[in-house]
């Protein structure tokens, strides 16, 4: 690791706030700065205790691919936290000392700005010794806080954060802000923080194509067989519509949607037509009913993939419904959409010079 290497700890105070696209985000924009970036996820969850060393490592290859990052410049988590590895800290049987194990992980990342995903929360970790205040005293790292943008909680949830890191919190950044919201965001939210001395570096708007999943994440989540236009697994989808009413129903639901999912019955052929008419990215069957030739016939016209699933509607209605926004971002439109958004709403320079370092000019 570089002498002057400064150390960048990206937090947030819930699951699913953006991390992960804001690391990305940040980075594309620190390369064109002319900094040399470095990752690490001392803290890595969500992960079963059979979990395969690929899917323990998904996240940190698609950031070295993507980034370019060299095998210097990348560590794997020190830690995944799981029902085992919290139930053997609690028993005994591990009594590692992390904080000194955790300033060697961050030794072997050489670069100029090394970025650290914090744990879903402030205090996840903390048996361990690696709750996010605990990395940051650790490796003396400076704290971005990424907030999901909520009118009600926010704020307060951003104050006690505050209370808890202390000069250690270098800014926020503010995602998914509605459209309806930004002006509001802009002109009330941000002036209060800053006069808080929470320096607010970044609000980002919501986008449909980051909330989007591919059809290939929902065929794999419902353990789908599919029927047709497996070269369209691709394909993204914005929202979820239910076919269980009529055809003339149905068509005027349909057509107030975008880029759909559409969930309905094997057996409800003319449903399924009606779908596949209007902006459906894909047909979901349920009931153990094949689809008759014209309906694969013309989903084949439409290059729109057809999924035949074992589970019942409302079950499968909640297993694409909870992927919304909840996926990773290894899709390459999401990787544009991210640069782009980060581009127009973060103010990195106002970063960079918060982290006392030299700013090159962009190429």
């Amino acid at each position: 690791m570089a002498k002057s290497a400064k150390h960048l700890l990206i937090a947030s105070t819930e699951a699913y706030s953006g991390k992960s696209a804001t690391i990305l985000g940040l980075s594309h924009l620190s390369l064109d700065k002319g900094i040399s970036i470095g990752y690490g996820q001392p803290l890595a969850t969500g992960f079963k205790a059979d979990a395969s060393d690929r899917e323990k490592t998904e996240d940190v290859d698609f950031l070295a691919n993507t980034l370019g990052l060299s095998a210097n410049q990348i560590q794997t988590p020190l830690l995944f936290l799981n029902r085992q590895t919290i139930n053997q800290r609690l028993k005994g049987d591990n009594q590692e000392d992390y904080a000194q194990a955790l300033k060697q992980y961050v030794n072997k990342i050489e670069a100029d700005l090394v970025l650290l995903e914090g744990p879903n929360n402030l205090w996840e970790g903390s048996v361990f010794n690696l709750s996010v205040p605990e990395i940051a005293d650790c490796v003396d790292a400076s704290i971005l806080l990424v907030a999901r943008y909520d009118p009600l909680m926010m704020v307060g949830s951003l104050l006690t954060a505050k209370k808890f890191l202390g000069d250690r919190l270098l800014g926020i950044i503010i995602n998914e802000i509605p459209a309806t919201e930004l002006e509001s965001a802009a002109e009330t939210v941000k002036p209060y923080l800053e006069r808080q001395e929470i320096p607010v570096l970044g609000m980002i708007p919501k986008d449909r194509i980051l909330n989007s999943v591919s059809v290939r994440e929902i065929a794999t989540r419902l353990d789908a067989n599919v029927l047709c236009c497996e070269e369209h697994l691709d394909w993204m989808v914005e929202s979820l519509s239910i076919g269980a009413m009529n055809v003339n129903s149905a068509l005027g639901y349909f057509r107030q949607r975008d880029n759909m999912a559409v969930v309905t019955g094997g057996d409800r052929a003319e449903l399924q037509m009606a779908a596949l008419e209007t902006s459906t990215h894909c047909l979901i069957l349920t009931g153990h009913i094949p689809p008759k030739d014209l309906i694969i016939e013309r989903a084949e016209s439409l290059d729109i993939p057809i999924l035949s699933v074992n589970t019942d509607t409302l079950t499968t209605v909640e297993v694409v419904d909870s992927a919304f926004g909840k996926v990773p971002i290894y899709e390459e439109i999401k990787v544009k959409q991210i640069q782009s958004l980060m581009k127009e709403h973060f103010d990195i320079d106002r970063l960079l010079q918060a982290l006392d370092m030299a700013i090159a000019t962009s190429v």
